[in-house]
């Protein structure tokens, strides 16, 4: 639901709860979600927009709704240690700027295994006049399901499963494309569209290919490259975002959306997966136009910039839980505050022999070196992959919003077992100090 009650000022109502959502004809499932629908609804704004989302609670337990990739306020990140979770039957509302264009998400960030795996998650596409000129825009989120063959979700039982799925993280046996198992849809010939692909899965790496059709990766999590880059495959990690450039194609062609096989060594194998059908229709005649320079993105430093933090991703052995998922050695940890200004050039590790997704709330940084090497091109980031025994750095400011801010592996059972930790950006004249809920913003009914 949308309306404009003023100039630049956007309000929208998300309604969480519970309702049937059909995946494909005759299989329907009990899903969680905002509208009574899966994904919720695809959110939309301009760039320097404000926008209000009123968000009612109608689960049978608290959630948070975490703006993936906004750089807002903190008492607006959706995340405990800034908010009071929204009881059941209360309402919240977020109101925050969205100062960048590019493709964003919302999700739930209480009891994400359970409520993210059930549908708590869409799309949010803030747009600007900078933004190339195409004849069409898609969003693509791309999930998985784990269910039962009376379509319920499932849970691990004995030891072994339980363990399988905390070390891969959950991954389902049911693919969905914006909700529907292998859907097919339709794009006329001569066409050039904007695709915008968001990974909202809880572990699954993918590989989009388009049938070994080329495509251009126009942006990712913060926005535009600054030129496009031919491929004909990209790996988009869990909560990732990439925007391609798809088509032109022929009439009469037909080829898949499909992931091909990523090892991120965990004990189930990847295989090669469809995940949806284009079907190319008569031709229409194009008016799009992609530059060969999208923007300028200024570098925040240089590779051999003296870093300020390390941060080192790890799994052990545990005798309680069969193996932690650790940061800086600690489950959960309290990471020291940075303050307001101060350029942070982090080097972020993975010690471990699997994959992780590395994700920064509330801000964007650059990679600025990686296995001690600069990377071949400058993106704005928050979500970025780890691969084993992999080391990057990355450089960010903290600009003038303090609180309590996270990051975290964005598997979300990683995430859950401890590989995630808290710290406070301070401005000059304050002292870090323990987690507080925010003043003068408060669940109501």
């Amino acid at each position: 639901m949308k309306n404009m009650t003023q100039p630049n000022t956007i309000h929208y109502e998300l309604n969480a709860g519970v309702f049937n959502w059909e995946l494909a004809p005759g299989k329907t499932i009990e899903a969680w979600g905002f509208n009574q629908q899966v994904p919720g609804p695809v959110l939309k704004a301009r760039r320097g927009d404000t926008l209000v989302v009123k968000v009612k609670n109608n689960l049978d337990e608290p959630t948070l709704v975490h703006w993936h990739g906004i750089r807002l306020p903190a008492s607006m990140d959706g995340t405990g240690e800034m908010q009071k979770p929204i009881a059941p039957g209360e309402e919240f509302e977020y109101r925050f700027v969205v100062p960048d264009a590019g493709t964003f998400w919302y999700h739930s960030h209480a009891n994400e295994t359970v409520q993210m795996e059930r549908g708590m998650y869409g799309a949010l596409v803030v747009t600007d006049e900078q933004d190339p000129a195409t004849d069409g825009e898609r969003v693509f989120l791309v999930d998985d399901m784990k269910l039962s063959a009376d379509h319920s979700f499932t849970k691990p039982g004995w030891f072994i499963p339980r363990m399988v799925e905390r070390h891969d993280g959950r991954e389902g046996n049911t693919l969905l494309l914006n909700g529907k198992e292998l859907p097919i849809l339709d794009m006329a010939a001569g066409q050039t569209e904007r695709w915008r692909f968001i990974n909202a899965a809880s572990a699954r790496y993918f590989v989009l290919h388009l049938g070994g059709r080329e495509f251009r990766i126009i942006g990712t999590d913060g926005g535009l490259l600054e030129s496009p880059r031919t491929v004909t495959e990209a790996l988009i990690i869990p909560g990732e975002r990439l925007d391609i450039v798809a088509g032109p194609f022929e009439a009469g062609e037909l080829f898949s959306i499909e992931s091909l096989p990523y090892n991120r060594k965990t004990f189930v194998k990847a295989k090669r997966q469809s995940f949806g059908m284009i079907q190319v229709g008569e031709p229409k005649p194009s008016v799009a136009f992609i530059p060969d320079t999208l923007r300028k993105i200024m570098p925040l430093a240089l590779p051999d910039a003296t870093v300020t933090r390390k941060v080192k991703f790890s799994v052990e052995a545990s005798l309680k839980n069969g193996m932690d998922f650790l940061v800086n050695n600690d489950m959960h940890v309290n990471d020291k505050p940075v303050r307001v200004g101060e350029l942070q050039v982090w080097e972020v590790s993975n010690a471990s022999g699997m994959d992780h997704p590395f994700h920064l709330h509330g801000f964007f940084f650059q990679v600025i070196e990686e296995n001690g090497k600069a990377p071949g091109f400058l993106a704005w980031k928050d979500t970025y992959n780890l691969p084993p025994k992999s080391t990057v750095k990355i450089a960010w400011l903290p600009d003038n919003r303090p609180g309590i801010w996270m990051y975290h592996c964005h598997i979300l059972e990683h995430h859950e077992a401890g590989m995630m930790a808290n710290f406070e950006v301070i401005d000059g004249t304050t002292s870090p100090v323990e987690t507080t809920q925010t003043s003068g913003h408060h669940c109501h009914r």
